[in-house]
């Protein structure tokens, strides 16, 4: 009998994970987010409500497993590329701030400001530990951030990136502020030295999957049934959790660190979407909807004193962020500001685990527990509707690829003065300038010039800072060794000129591209007397080649056939991570996605603004 009660309140609370994003989509309500909705509707069914679910091992189970993979998914969106040189450069190029340097100054702003008001709160009788309250004003949640600002269409934007990293970094320090909590005050006090342990095996792991990521064998069996990569993952997340509980911490400090290191591993974004569909598809929805079914509404109303904490606790978090953000204001106009401030007073998850840490340890009550957690679902009621309507998307300026040119021949002249400066912005670099015509190169061309092609003086002229590298000097050895160098100090694409066979194959063992004069001329000769209309389409701008990036997510898994657009653009091979696609009716559109596609350049530009910049 039990086990049919516990099987009928799985279904209700996965029927209510399912049928709520429908309700909002039909009602309208697209300014409330899915995860507050899950919220409400647990409140509902829940023991505020018909009190229709029981307690159930498999819920209890489940519900576990989706608040650990709601962390996991929240490291997995940090973006790591923010702490690299290059990206500082960009930032110091366009006069925009660093995120990392302004979320770390708003972030403290906030920790210092949270344990000003915790004390005013111990002063006022409503708790008596400072630092645990200090965590619980200070936290962001990232499982509504992340949610919203995808919503939104901010994540990707300046402003966005920023209100990611002072979340991801308040996640990340006040997870760390509960192990510690626990270590003070918990029972296995004085252990706070073994979160070191947890940090030292993330670190060994991320240099064994750095390893093993590229290697043949790991390709071959991702493919089939096995998905080799599905599988690492989650032994890596219940591993780190494994660890994580073993040492002292808290479940989802192990989950969050999982994600981060897949994210530092940079993952294909196949997998990251069957993470992100799983996740928010099946388990996080459920972990949400039991939140709200767990709360009595009604047994906070028969404590004053909880009552009056609630809205205090809640003006308390939006200064602890409104004032903090107002920094923001010397890049952002008011409006975006006070939206950042609103989005970044979001507090659920780690609320939730604090004031369940907090009760089982006897630092609160029952009826304090459920103040705290109340508090946390209004910030996520509130406020991201709030954001939702004071940030306005702006179409991003499209940012360059710079490309570095090493070498200025005939070879690579011509196409430096046919590249598009709206998206390419070139450098070139050569030796002896008094070949060329100086007066007409120095007015067309940005030519630096170079004593000789020694890699520490191209080094010092910032060849390597940039995303391409194009190497084309006389000296087929030189550019063999100029452009695996390159490759080695990270360059995105480097590209080689090579003639001889032996050259050939060496740079394309370290992955870099190649390019031979002769051979395309021969191949484009001979393509002329066989098949002189493929060549026409190649070379006639009516009817070229054009590649497309697949950036925009509305239209990430919609088939080809259902695709809204019926310009003059005929799509003739999609390329996805290694694989060339004969693109069909029922084919799908993925995200990071390269589309070659033919027709008239009026209709491919429109394409073009549909999808890679939505």
């Amino acid at each position: 009998m039990e086990h049919a009660e516990s099987v009928s309140s799985l279904l209700i609370v996965i029927l209510a994970a399912f049928l709520t994003p429908i309700l909002m989509h039909r009602l309208r309500l697209n300014m409330i987010p899915v995860v507050v909705a899950e919220i409400i509707i647990g409140l509902i069914i829940g023991q505020s409500g018909f009190n229709l679910v029981n307690e159930s091992n498999w819920l209890e189970t489940l519900s576990t497993l989706g608040f650990i993979f709601l962390m996991f998914l929240s490291g997995l969106e940090i973006d790591f590329s923010l702490f690299s040189r290059k990206r500082k450069k960009e930032n110091k190029a366009s006069n925009m701030p660093n995120p990392v340097v302004i979320a770390t100054i708003v972030f403290v702003g906030i920790l210092l400001l949270s344990l000003v008001l915790s004390y005013l709160f111990v002063l006022a009788g409503f708790i008596d530990n400072v630092f645990l309250m200090t965590l619980i004003i200070s936290t962001i949640s990232l499982g509504v951030v992340v949610p919203t600002l995808k919503e939104s269409q901010a994540m990707k934007t300046p402003i966005g990136q920023t209100i990611l990293l002072i979340a991801v970094i308040a996640d990340l320090v006040t997870m760390i502020l509960l192990a510690v909590f626990v270590s003070f005050y918990g029972e296995g006090s004085g252990n706070m030295w073994l979160l070191l342990i947890l940090f030292g095996v993330g670190i060994l792991l991320y240099f064994v999957g750095k390893h093993f990521r590229n290697q043949t064998f790991v390709e071959t069996m991702s493919k089939g049934t096995i998905h080799i990569g599905t599988r690492a993952v989650f032994t890596l997340i219940i591993f780190l959790v494994a660890v994580s509980e073993s040492v002292g911490a808290e479940n989802i400090l192990g989950a969050f660190l999982a994600g981060a290191l897949v994210s530092l591993l940079a993952p294909n974004q196949d997998l990251v979407q069957k993470l992100d569909s799983f996740g928010y598809g099946f388990l996080i929805p459920i972990f949400f909807v039991m939140v709200g079914v767990e709360i009595n509404l009604w047994s906070l109303f028969e404590d004053p004193k909880v009552l009056v904490l609630i809205p205090l606790l809640f003006i308390a978090l939006l200064l602890s962020k409104l004032l903090p953000a107002i920094i923001l204001r010397k890049w952002y106009d008011t409006r975006t500001v006070v939206g950042a401030g609103m989005i970044l007073t979001t507090t659920l998850s780690l609320v939730i685990a604090a004031a369940a840490i907090g009760e089982r340890m006897g630092v609160i009550d029952s009826q304090m527990e459920g103040a705290l957690i109340l508090v946390a679902v209004l910030t996520c009621l509130i406020t991201p509707p709030i954001f939702k309507k004071m940030y306005v998307h702006q179409e991003e300026e499209i940012p360059k690829q710079v490309i570095s040119f090493v070498g200025s021949n005939q070879a690579t002249l011509p196409v430096v003065r046919e590249l598009d400066q709206n998206l390419f912005k070139a450098h070139l670099y050569h030796t002896r300038l008094e070949k060329i015509d100086e007066k007409i190169t120095r007015s067309v061309f940005d030519i630096k010039e170079l004593k000789d092609y020694e890699i520490e003086n191209m080094e010092q002229l910032g060849v390597f800072d940039v995303d391409i590298v194009v190497v084309s000097t006389g000296d087929e050895l030189k550019n063999a060794e100029v452009a695996c160098y390159a490759k080695k100090k990270g360059v995105g694409r480097v590209i080689a000129r090579a003639e001889m066979k032996s050259t050939d194959k060496y740079l394309k063992e370290n992955n870099v591209e190649v390019f031979s004069v002769m051979l395309s001329t021969k191949t484009l000769l001979k393509a002329m007397i066989e098949s002189p209309n493929v060549v026409d389409i190649l070379t006639n701008q009516e009817s070229a080649l054009y590649e497309i990036n697949m950036n925009n997510s509305i239209y990430d898994g919609i088939m080809l056939r259902e695709f809204p657009f019926t310009g003059d653009v005929i799509m003739v091979r999609i390329f996805r991570d290694d694989d060339s696609i004969v693109p069909h009716g029922d084919t799908r559109l993925r995200l990071g996605d390269h589309l070659v596609v033919t027709g008239s350049s009026e209709y491919v530009e429109e394409l073009q603004s549909i999808l890679e910049f939505g």
